[in-house]
C-alpha cells in the first residue's frame, strides 16, 4: 500500500523573496467521502496525475498516484470536479536533508502559503527553517480537499 507521511505548516510571507522556478498547479477533486478523496492535478509543465488518498490518521494516510494524459486531466477538472479548483504555485526548497514543498495559493485561496514536508516516520525529527510558522497538519481547514469547499478568502 502507498503511504504518505506529511506535516504541514504555515509560512512567513517573507519567504517569497527566496522562491524561484515554481510550477503552476491546478487541482480539483471529484466528489469525495469522509474516508477518501480523488484528486486530479495538472501542471504548467504539462504533467498530470490522478491521486487517491485515504483518511488521515495523524500525519499518515494511504496515497496512490498515477500519471494521466494532461488533456484528460483538464477535461475531468472542467466537467466532473467540484468547483472552484485549487490554484497554486509550488516551490521546492532543500533544507538540512529534507525537501520542503511550499505552496503559494491563488484564486479563492490567495494569501495562503503552506509548507509541506514528507517524512519516513511520523515521529521523525527534522530541522525547522526560520520561515516556518505554526503547524497545521491536524487542522482540516488546510486540507486542499476542504479548501475547495471552504476557500481561505471565506474564513473569518
Amino acid at each position: 500500500m502507498g503511504i504518505e507521511i506529511e506535516r504541514k505548516f504555515l509560512v512567513d510571507k517573507n519567504i517569497l523573496n527566496e522562491l524561484s522556478d515554481g510550477i503552476e498547479v491546478i487541482q480539483a477533486y471529484l466528489p469525495s467521502s469522509s474516508h477518501t478523496s480523488v484528486r486530479i492535478r495538472v501542471t504548467n509543465n504539462k504533467k498530470a496525475f490522478l491521486s487517491i488518498k485515504g483518511k488521515n490518521t495523524g500525519a499518515i494516510r494511504a496515497e496512490y498516484e498515477y500519471p494521466i494524459p494532461a488533456h484528460e486531466a483538464r477535461e475531468i477538472i472542467d466537467t466532473l470536479c467540484e468547483k472552484p479548483p485549487i490554484e497554486k504555485t509550488r516551490y521546492e526548497l532543500k533544507y538540512k536533508g529534507h525537501i520542503w514543498e511550499i505552496d503559494v495559493f491563488e484564486g479563492e485561496n490567495k494569501g495562503l502559503i503552506i509548507a509541506e514536508i514528507e517524512l519516513e516516520a511520523e515521529n521523525e525529527i527534522f530541522a525547522r527553517p526560520d520561515w516556518l510558522g505554526d503547524e497545521v497538519t491536524f487542522d482540516k481547514r488546510y486540507y486542499n480537499v476542504n479548501l475547495v469547499k471552504t476557500p481561505f478568502k471565506n474564513w473569518s
